[in-house]
């Protein structure tokens, strides 16, 4: 339980330094320097005490980390400075579930109960309930519109991820090799930092956004590192690697149907991070659609716990 809510924390608190190194550095910039930071220190850990590059799931790690870090990562970053932490998050959680249960059912053939249907169904009114049209003045429409887009993506990339994670862990298993949760998450990180370094190069030659700006301010590079750099060590400490690390702990110690729950509550614990760091008024209907969605993730969780 305490691993569980730790994560939860460490997952609200990466979503708010993430906006606010990604609005200083631009998204895909602050992104590609976060994982580099979480790669080294994920590595000492990976090649001092765990599995390091070994075993037979190692290269479908590396692909759940190009679709879930990269893909997934990538997008973050960009719904983030134009949509604010709590929305993002809310947006990118709740979806990733259903989604993942989807892929999940369609590709490893894990049968979809009808309460896990019906929890979807609550997921995906929860979101549209909070991203109804004029529930957000203060996102101007275009900016908030491709917000949307990204956090769908990134929502897609996570999802994804994760059950590409689950089928790693599988053919781990069926060769009889015991990877640990952080060897795991540095091997999977391997396959994000080489997706956002492509994407940092792709913008920095003026070939995604047409000027070279990636969202960020227009200022040094000296500036820029002074004032983004205490965030994004903050941000690459509390998500990729002591986030990931505590939900690993949790799953190991707790049952899932005990752990997803709790860290279903991220969008919600959230709203007051972004409420002191980001001065963000969210209407009471915008809210409500979270709340909904949240406890729809939530019975997601256990409803699938309950039938595994």
């Amino acid at each position: 339980m305490f691993a569980a809510l730790l994560t939860t924390i460490l997952f609200s608190l990466s979503a708010v330094t993430a906006t606010r190194t990604a609005r200083m550095m631009g998204g895909t910039e602050a992104n590609f320097w976060r994982l580099c930071i979480a790669t080294v220190f994920l590595a000492i850990y990976a090649h001092g005490f765990g599995a390091g590059l070994s075993g037979d799931a190692f290269y479908l790690f590396i692909l759940s980390g190009c679709i879930g870090f990269g893909l997934g990562d990538v997008t973050l970053f960009q719904a983030l400075p134009r949509l604010g932490s709590r929305l993002t998050i809310m947006l990118v959680h709740c979806l990733a579930a259903p989604f993942a249960a989807v892929v999940e059912w369609l590709w490893l053939g894990t049968q979809l109960s009808l309460a896990e249907i019906l929890c979807g169904a609550v997921i995906l009114g929860g979101v549209a309930l909070a991203l109804a049209p004029g529930e957000n003045p203060h996102i101007e429409p275009r900016k908030f519109s491709t917000g949307i887009f990204f956090g769908v993506l990134a929502a897609i990339g996570q999802g994804g991820g994760v059950v590409l994670s689950r089928k790693a862990y599988a053919v781990a298993a069926a060769a009889g090799q015991d990877i640990d949760g952080i060897s795991a998450a540095y091997q999977r990180i391997l396959g994000g930092v080489a997706i956002a370094g492509l994407c940092l190069l792709f913008v920095k030659k003026d070939f995604l956004l047409g000027n070279g700006s990636d969202g960020g301010a227009d200022i040094s590079t000296k500036n820029k590192w002074r004032d983004a750099g205490p965030w994004l060590v903050i941000n690459a400490l509390a998500g990729p690697t002591l986030g990931v690390s505590c939900y690993q702990w949790a799953l190991k110690v707790a049952p899932a149907g005990v752990v997803l729950p709790i860290v279903a509550l991220a969008p919600l614990v959230v709203m007051p991070f972004a409420r002191f760091m980001e001065r963000e008024k969210p209407s009471a209907r915008s809210l409500l659609g979270g709340a909904v969605a949240v406890l729809g993730a939530i019975a997601l969780a256990l409803a699938a716990g309950r039938g595994r």
